[in-house]
């Protein structure tokens, strides 16, 4: 009990006075449309993390600007093992031996592990909360995005492709990403026009390929926001819901 207690406080030890150069991993190029938030969110990390290894004042970045992503630090609960931390953060184990200079796969409660920063989508299936989706949800979701929302914020468009994910969540719509966007009501009215006038077979944007694996890893500007519409379409139903942001020319609500 005394030599884990004493090797817990060298780690801690170890994990201050560790170098910059060492601390922080991962280096991210700022793209139009980004902020701290969404790039927190795709890395799993914080704002004020971000912020402070980059010495940031507020929270204006600008494209081509270079980021520090900062590491994050894991400590080791009773039934863990290396195995099953890496499943958490979406690494495999030998990338956090490596990280943390182990030659063991041994490891202990109470250990301090670094866990190296990481984009959390990957380019297979997407894991949201325990929901997969796969790169046919991406495409579809991301073309969906482009229809609705393509002349608008990169905000927007990850908000649009929430709103999508809210409702396979929500027991009020079906519970598939396809199931959601072809959904046709009882009185046989799309929920979505870009379906009903042709416009969902465009291909993808760039940008809302990239909002829409911006969405399917977790990111929610609208904080669980069930509709969306253009802000002057005088419909009484959308209009009596309660609003959760306005962004650009749409109108998001629970």
């Amino acid at each position: 009990m005394f030599l884990r207690s004493r090797l817990l406080l060298l780690t801690i030890l170890f994990l201050l006075t560790l170098p910059a150069a060492l601390a922080y991993a991962s280096d991210y190029t700022v793209a139009a449309g980004d902020s701290l938030f969404l790039i927190s969110q795709r890395y799993g990390t914080t704002v004020e993390a971000i912020k402070s290894v980059n010495q940031l004042k507020g929270d204006l970045i600008y494209p081509g600007q270079k980021l520090t992503i900062p590491d994050r630090y894991y400590t080791v609960q009773p039934g863990d093992s290396l195995y099953l931390i890496g499943q958490r953060f979406n690494l495999s184990y030998q990338e956090i031996l490596r990280a943390n200079s182990m030659s063991s796969t041994v490891i202990y409660p109470g250990q301090v592990l670094r866990i190296p920063a990481r984009e959390n989508v990957s380019r297979g299936t997407v894991d949201r909360g325990s929901t997969p989706y796969n790169a046919r949800d991406l495409d579809l979701l991301a073309r969906l995005i482009t229809a609705e929302a393509d002349s608008e914020s990169y905000l927007t468009k990850v908000a649009v492709g929430a709103v999508v994910l809210n409702r396979v969540k929500s027991p009020l719509f079906p519970n598939s990403i396809a199931g959601v966007i072809y959904q046709v009501d009882e009185t046989g009215r799309y929920q979505f026009e870009p379906v009903l006038n042709g416009w969902i077979n465009v291909h993808a944007s760039p940008d809302s390929i990239r909002a829409a694996k911006e969405a399917l890893n977790g990111a929610d500007p609208t904080k669980g926001a069930l509709y969306f519409f253009e802000s002057w379409v005088p419909n009484k139903f959308l209009r009596s819901r309660p609003v959760s942001m306005v962004s650009d020319s749409f109108t998001f609500a629970y």
